[in-house]
């Protein structure tokens, strides 16, 4: 296998350069957005073909600093395009953060790649556009989807198992977040420093703080929508606060499969690179001894509206989801500026969602004006 890792620099594709070293495997290709310092370190340490860089200053820099060594260095918006249907890599690991994902997703599937998903929004955003383009099926890096794709056993992204009618449900397991329990006045006074102390995951800034509102969870059954092809009402939601299951699907016999290990990303992007084997992987192993009891429980859709507010975009599908992300991001700014409350980050997407024209079979360009003109 020849990668390109989208996104190498951030928290996914960290974890990826770490799991990869002992399987053997290096990249072809490393892009980033802005921290030409750590892609130079990586780039040094790994020797790419190419490195690419979002941000064409910081771009400029890495060229310059990367001279002396044989790296091809590119830079720009395109240059994640590029990146994404680089010839000399047969799969794509696409861990770039936001909408920006989305260009270089359907890059990788035109260019006939296997592809391996953490962005998220290319499914939220791009839904059929996407999965239409995925002629070889996509694997799942997020830990719930993947846990799914383990219990299903066949390839996502092209229509699931929904067809033959095993699936009665899948189900998404939620952490709860920072704020699992809390009434809606003690959420009124927190402070964005509390919303980014999650209790179980390692994320970044903006995942974190919508783990905290359930708006992640919200978009990972938009997600599970176009990976696996079910209906809406047939993606549910579950608090399960230790995180040890990350999903399950119920077949229709009433028999459930579920997925169980530590909370580790490094298990899911291991087995995205290596699937359909399993090798050994540096996460750590489960000790049924120590968890201690599972515990689930209904999520409060009053107080954390953003769960509703996704699964409604869920429902209706069309440019929904681009506005879901686009105003997610403006509100989610605001809220960790300090110049809305925490409270008021449902409220300012439910506006967005009431207020921008449906869009029922938007095209890219579409999608992305939906999202920018949300932010």
């Amino acid at each position: 296998m020849t990668l390109s890792l989208l996104g190498s620099t951030g928290s996914i594709g960290r974890q990826t350069l770490e799991v990869m070293e002992p399987l053997g495997l290096r990249p072809a290709v490393l892009t980033a957005g802005r921290n030409a310092a750590l892609l130079e370190k990586q780039a040094r340490l790994f020797l790419p073909a190419l490195a690419c860089m979002a941000d064409e200053a910081a771009g400029r820099s890495l060229k310059a600093s990367l001279a002396d060594t044989p790296v091809t260095v590119r830079y720009g918006a395109e240059s994640m395009t590029e990146a994404a249907a680089y010839p000399g890599a047969d799969t794509v690991l696409n861990a770039l953060p936001g909408v920006g994902g989305l260009r270089p997703t359907l890059a990788a599937l035109q260019a006939d790649k296997r592809l391996l998903l953490a962005n998220k929004e290319s499914l939220v955003c791009g839904g059929t556009l996407v999965t239409n383009a995925a002629k070889r099926g996509i694997i799942p890096i997020d830990s719930e989807h993947s846990a799914i794709f383990q219990c299903l056993h066949s390839p996502p992204g092209r229509g699931g198992r929904e067809a033959d009618g095993v699936v009665s449900r899948i189900i998404l397991t939620a952490s709860g977040g920072a704020f699992r329990g809390f009434s809606r006045e003690q959420l009124r006074h927190v402070t964005p420093e509390m919303a980014l102390a999650h209790p179980t995951w390692r994320m970044g800034v903006k995942v974190t703080v919508d783990s905290a509102t359930l708006l992640n969870k919200g978009l990972e059954v938009i997600e599970a929508v176009h990976l696996f092809g079910l209906p809406a009402e047939k993606v549910a939601v579950i608090i399960h606060p230790e995180s040890i299951i990350h999903s399950m699907v119920e077949y229709t016999d009433g028999a459930v499969l579920a997925q169980l290990a530590p909370p580790d990303m490094r298990l899911p992007i291991q087995y995205a690179l290596t699937y359909p084997e399993r090798k050994p992987c540096p996460a750590a192993k489960l000790d049924f001894a120590k968890p201690g009891p599972l515990t689930f429980a209904e999520p409060d859709r009053k107080t954390f509206r953003c769960l509703a507010l996704a699964e409604r975009a869920a429902q209706a599908g069309g440019n929904t989801g681009a506005v879901l992300c686009g105003a997610g991001e403006k509100a989610v700014n605001a809220f960790l500026r300090g110049e809305c409350g925490f409270l008021e980050i449902p409220d300012r997407i439910e506006r967005a969602l009431d207020s921008v024209p449906f869009i029922p079979n938007p095209t890219v360009e579409e999608i992305l004006q939906t999202v920018e003109h949300c932010r």
